[in-house]
């Protein structure tokens, strides 16, 4: 049992590679934020204003049902959360994922991946889905991260 955490959001795949990589860089537990209806790729559409997607990033108060628990959250005292860069923010899965447990006096970390966006408002839009954390770095990661740039900044982080 790890007293680390990787979770992440991925739609795609990218966001999952990068946390598995962070995780293992980190010695740490995976779990990966699911919602309750999978995405398609008509869902994802962000050409489309009235796809899923859209429709939810428009409304900053939607939240997305997620499926499945991250067994004794009590246990983490850091936890990096990942997800791709949706509209400048984090998906709104991720809040539904934050304001799910306490995260007081835990320390969260941010990562990202994205085809071209910074990290925008995401730290700023998260926060009020956990405000007793403590909210440490945030870092959008290559598509491409290398295991070596995964240690290389967990092992930044962690120290």
């Amino acid at each position: 049992m790890s007293n680390v955490l990787v979770t992440y959001f991925s739609a795609s795949g990218v966001t999952a590679k990068a946390a598995e990589k962070l995780a293992k860089a980190a010695g740490a537990d995976l779990f990966e934020i699911k919602p309750e209806v999978t995405y398609s790729s008509a869902d994802l559409d962000w050409t489309n204003k009235k796809s899923r997607s859209s429709v939810e990033m428009a409304d900053k108060k939607s939240r997305v049902a997620m499926s499945g628990k991250v067994a004794n959250m009590e246990q983490y005292d850091t936890v990096f959360v990942g997800f791709p860069i949706w509209w400048g923010v984090a998906p709104h899965i991720v809040n539904s994922f934050l304001e799910a447990y306490d995260f007081s006096g835990k320390k969260i970390h941010l990562f990202a991946t994205s085809g071209g966006s910074g990290m925008g408002r995401s730290m700023a839009e998260l926060k009020p889905s956990a405000p007793n954390a403590v909210w440490g770095a945030e870092k959008k990661l290559p598509a491409g991260l290398s295991q070596a740039d995964a240690d290389a900044w967990v092992k930044e982080i962690l120290k």
